[in-house]
Order: structure tokens, then sequence, then C-alpha cells
């Protein structure tokens, strides 16, 4: 293993423990989320964003890492997204939150796990037919939010926290 491969792994034990500390990978949470009925599915997704996004823009500014924006393709975000909820929806568990059930030893996420690498299969083999249809509707090319209005990232981030800030206090307020 390399030094990047134990980062990787080291980073995801530790989520996986965040995600098991706040109840995330528990069902009931997950069904909560879907009928906008507990928040703390968005909760940690959302602060997973707000950290990630002040980190990754630092690395980037400083150079330590470079960002490579996946294509902003409407076909494909619309539909890969109605794939996402339809198996989250019917499994209760999105990737992240079946790894670390299966992990916590729930060994009913086994067909989560199995119908996610069906899925990445499926995909890998269609891809070309992919290519030609679903990618070519609308694609806005490699574009960030702070390219589409034009403005430097570091305007956006602060807007953007103030925004999920004032949901988190929403969410308190209504107790969901």
């Amino acid at each position: 293993m390399n030094s990047e491969q134990i980062l990787g792994l080291a980073t995801g034990i530790v989520f996986g423990f965040l995600l098991q500390k706040s109840q995330a990978i528990r069902f009931e949470k997950q069904i909560g989320a879907m009928l906008f009925q507990d928040m703390t599915i968005f909760k940690v997704m959302l602060t997973a964003a707000l950290v990630g996004m002040v980190g990754i823009y630092i690395m980037s500014d400083a150079g330590l890492v470079k960002l490579s924006h996946k294509p902003m393709n409407v076909g494909a975000v619309v539909i890969g997204g109605a794939l996402f909820g339809v198996g989250w929806a019917t499994m209760g568990f999105c990737p992240s939150t079946s790894v670390a059930a299966l992990g916590e030893g729930r060994l009913h996420v086994l067909f989560a796990i199995a119908g996610m690498l069906i899925g990445a299969a499926l995909y890998a083999h269609i891809y070309p037919f992919i290519q030609t249809t679903i990618e070519s509707w609308k694609d806005f090319g490699k574009i960030s939010l702070s390219d589409a209005v034009g403005v430097s990232h570091w305007i956006i981030i602060p807007l953007v926290w103030a925004v999920i800030i004032s949901m988190f206090y929403w969410f308190e307020k209504k107790e969901i």
C-alpha cells in the first residue's frame, strides 16, 4: 500500500465511524430523510460538503491538488440522480451508508452492495451507448458555480455556508 491508499483507508474509516456515531446508517434515519421527517442524513451530508469545499479550495489555491471538474451534463445528472434516488429508496442505503452498515455487521446490506456492483458493471457495459445518447444531451462542459456566475470561489463559499447554516437553524427550529 502506498501513502495515498493508506490515507484513503484512514479517511474512510473515520468517515464510517462518524456515519455510525451520527446514526446516519440507521434504516429509520434513512427513511426519515426520504420522508423529510428527520434531517440527520442531510445534516451529515451538508456538513461534509461545507468542510470539504473549504479544504479542497485551500489545497487547490496552495497548489497541492488540481481540480478536475466532471462535465455538467444535464441528461447524465438527471438520469444518474434518479437512479441513485430509486436505489436509495429501495434499499434504504446509499453507497457510503451501506459500507458503514456492513462494517457494523448488518448483513442484509449485502443486497444493496450487490445491486451497486451489478449497476456499475451494467453501466460499464452500456457506456458506449450512454456516450452517444445521454451524454450528448445539453453538456455545459467542465464548469463550476464560480465559473458560471463569474466570481471567485471565495465569494461563493461564504454564501453557500450562510445558506446551509440557515437551513440547519430552520431544521432545528422545526425539530426535524
